[in-house]
Order: C-alpha cells, then structure tokens, then sequence
C-alpha cells in the first residue's frame, strides 16, 4: 500500500530541454567566409537551490565553410570555443559555456577540427527567477609551443636567381639533411614568412665565406660573419648544420626574414630556419572569430526552487498533507468515528521542487507559487525551436499531456482492491478458527 501511494505521488516530467540557437562566425580562423554554427543548448527542468544549473552545448556546422589554419603548425595545435548566456534576475552575469580540441600537425587554410560540445555549470544558492538569453561565441586558435626545422628546399623558402641548391653534400660537413642553398652575388636574398615568437638561422662555419646580413622585418641592423666561431675566434674547418645567428624575443605574429649576401664572390649558405614559439596564456587575437546570434531566439526563464523543507520520513512513507476533502462522520449510532476517503486521494507533488519554464512563443510568464494543489503540479511546455526529451519517454518533442485522474484513479482502484483482498483472507480465517474452536 506504501509503494502505491509513492507511486501515485510522483507525476510524468521532462528532464531537460533544448534551446537551438543559430551562430554565423566571421574574422580570425574563419578567413574570407562565413561559418555557420547551430548550437543545441541544453537546460535542466529542475534545479533546486543548493544543486547545479548545468547547461551542455552540442555544436556542429551548418554549412560548407570550417575554421581553417593560418600557417604550418607542428602537431598540439588547440582551437577552443566560449558560449556566453546571460543570467538576468534572480542571477546577473554571463555563464560561460567553454570546449577545445587539439589538432594534427597543420598546414594553411587546412580545415581544424572543432570541438563537438561544451560545458558550463553554476552553484544555485538562492531561489528566484532566472532569464537565460544566448549571447555572442568566440572561437580562438592557440599555437603550439616549440620549435619546427624549416628545411632549405621548402615551399616557403623563396630565392633569388643566383642562389643554387647543392645536392647531396659531404657527410663529414654535417649539414642539415645534407642538402644547402648556395649564391655568391652580392644583394641575393633568400626570404621566409611564418608566425611565430623567434627563430635561428641555420648556415655553415668554414673559411673563406661571404659575410651575411639578417634583416627581421625592417630591422637589418645584424651582420654575420661565418669565418669566425661563436666566441669570435676565426674557424679553419667546415662545420654544418650551426645556428648563426638568433632572435628569440618577438611578439606573435607574421613575421618576413631575409638572407642577404654582402660581400661578392663570396659563397653564402643557407642550410635551413629553426622557427620559435613560446608558450602563450592568451590566445592570439589575431586569429580569433567571432560568431554572432542569427537566429534570434527569444530568453528563457526558469525559476529556482526552494526544494523539500524537512528530510524523507525513514519509514519510506510520503508525508501526507491535508486532504482538501472535507471529513465525513457517521453519527446516527453510538460507537467509533469512521472517516470517508476519496479513493483518488494521493500525495501532491512539491510545487517548489521543479523549474517553471517559459520558452520562446510563450505569450506570458506564470509566476511560481507555493499553494498546495491536490493534484500533481505540471509544467507546460509550447515550443518555437526548443526540442523537449521527456524523462524516459520517446523523443517527440513534448512532454506528455497530463490526463485527469486516469492513472492515478486506476492505481488507486488498484490499492482498494489489494486492501479488500486482505481483509477478506482476514474474515475466512477467522471463521475457520471459530468453526475449528467451537462457539467458546
């Protein structure tokens, strides 16, 4: 009997519900296009104060269009997304809603991987209304740290005329996948472009060679001299594979190096470039995306409740609260009070305990009471672009209509019947006991 009137006590509901929301992402790591992002948010239907409003995002794209990489990036590449909803009422701020993905080693305009969901929570401490309303998205695209070997006869080598690959060189020089670029007229250049924080310029220490100027962006203030060792000490051998010269201490972003023979006739190697990236705590603004709301979805509303006032009876027993019914009493004859009870009675459910949610195409907003109903409190839900998962039902996109007195009425008849068995097992019983005792 217990167990049924639980039962009966607990009303159908839907857990959460989804807010879709229609971004279009421009700038940054969305180059020349548009990337169109739908988002599905989705907002828990009962938060009580004391618990978490959890919000999950699932993002995916809408169009042909993805994020794409600005340069060569070695492998550890992350691209990271910000969902921003702001909280207005009983709550004022922004909820942050954050996920990233790490990427495969990366060339330009290679499309990134993003990341398939995010994730935002907050502590609920006080009861009230809340206004969820979905804001812009940032997309950001960070580096990886470290240091990539840019060959000679790379792609993003460019030379002059007179420069000239060697082929193979001798093993005992030690060059850089024993291969360089050689050219001994003065002015040639050999340039390259890349993003990054430093680089070393990777050449030969030998006798007899040309000087060379590094010119970093518009600073040409370094000269080489590669007949001289690091300590300045003039070399009588041919070592390859040497950083000549370095620079370490450059903010984030392109940046055009030059390779500049000065003296004529003399031969000037390029072996390869060792390019730099430090490790960075912001992201790059510089690649950042911004993705604005297109669809326009109106604000939700959910109200935080104070949930249960006292602690479960231990017996496992619902409490019982007072029966709207008036008592009924026999008082024709002397002798014990009976008390008649509807047989559809059953345990309201906590009106404070769930969410009331007013979703897009709502033409009101229902305010939250605390009034005791003798049926179970209901949430409605009418939809414009909002997706509702019933708790165990089947996806329809609506909660279950809630039907009058029908299940509760059948349990109920249910419970009455169990009941009238039990007494009736009680009398035969006690008549066999009579018949088998004599009329003593």
């Amino acid at each position: 009997m217990a167990a049924s009137a639980a039962f009966v006590a607990i009303p159908a509901k839907a857990s959460t519900f989804n807010l879709v929301v229609d971004y279009t992402c421009t700038g940054g790591i969305a180059g020349s296009s548009e990337v169109k992002l739908k988002a599905r948010v989705q907002i828990p239907t009962a938060v009580q104060v004391g618990s978490m409003l959890k919000l999950g995002w699932s993002i995916e794209h809408a169009n042909t269009p993805r994020f794409i990489s600005p340069d060569y990036y070695a492998e550890g590449a992350r691209m990271s997304l910000v969902g921003n909803v702001k909280l207005a009422g009983a709550w004022n701020g922004t909820l942050e809603a954050h996920g990233s993905e790490d990427q495969a080693a990366l060339k330009p305009n290679q499309p990134l991987v993003a990341p398939e969901g995010l994730s935002s929570e907050a502590h609920m401490t006080k009861e009230g209304v809340i206004k969820l309303t979905p804001q812009e998205m940032t997309v950001d695209f960070v580096p990886p740290a470290g240091e990539v070997i840019v060959n000679n006869d790379d792609p993003r080598m460019k030379y002059d005329a007179g420069w000239a690959h060697s082929g193979t060189t001798r093993p005992e020089y030690g060059d850089h996948l024993r291969d360089v670029h050689t050219t001994s007229t003065r002015t040639d250049e050999a340039v390259i472009r890349f993003r990054g924080t430093g680089f070393e310029y990777i050449g030969r220490e030998m006798p007899d060679v040309g000087r060379v100027r590094v010119i970093v962006d518009e600073d040409a203030s370094a000269i080489v001299d590669p007949t001289k060792d690091s300590s300045g000490n003039p070399t009588n051998a041919t070592k390859g594979n040497i950083s000549l010269w370095e620079r370490k201490d450059l903010p984030y972003k392109e940046h055009v190096v030059r390779i500049r023979a000065i003296d004529e006739g003399k031969d000037v190697h390029l072996d390869a470039f060792k390019l730099h990236t430090r490790e960075m705590i912001d992201p790059p603004t510089e690649h950042r995306s911004t993705c604005r709301v297109t669809s326009n979805p109106d604000a939700v509303e959910i109200t935080v409740g104070s949930g249960p006032s006292s602690s479960p009876d231990p017996s496992g027993t619902p409490p019982i609260s007072p029966d709207p019914t008036p008592t009924q009493t026999n008082t024709s004859t002397p002798g014990p009070t009976t008390a008649t009870t509807p047989p559809n009675r059953h345990v309201p459910w906590p009106s404070t305990s769930h969410v009331v949610v007013v979703v897009p195409g709502s033409s009101k907003t229902p305010t939250p009471t605390a009034k005791t109903t003798p049926g179970p409190t209901a949430t409605n839900y009418k939809a414009a672009q909002v997706d509702t998962t019933p708790l165990g039902g089947v996806d329809t996109g609506e909660a279950p209509e809630q039907v009058a007195g029908g299940s509760y009425a059948l349990i109920a008849g249910g419970s009455l019947l169990l009941m009238g068995s039990a007494a009736g097992g009680l009398l035969v019983r006690r008549r066999r006991a009579g018949h088998a005792g004599g009329t003593d």
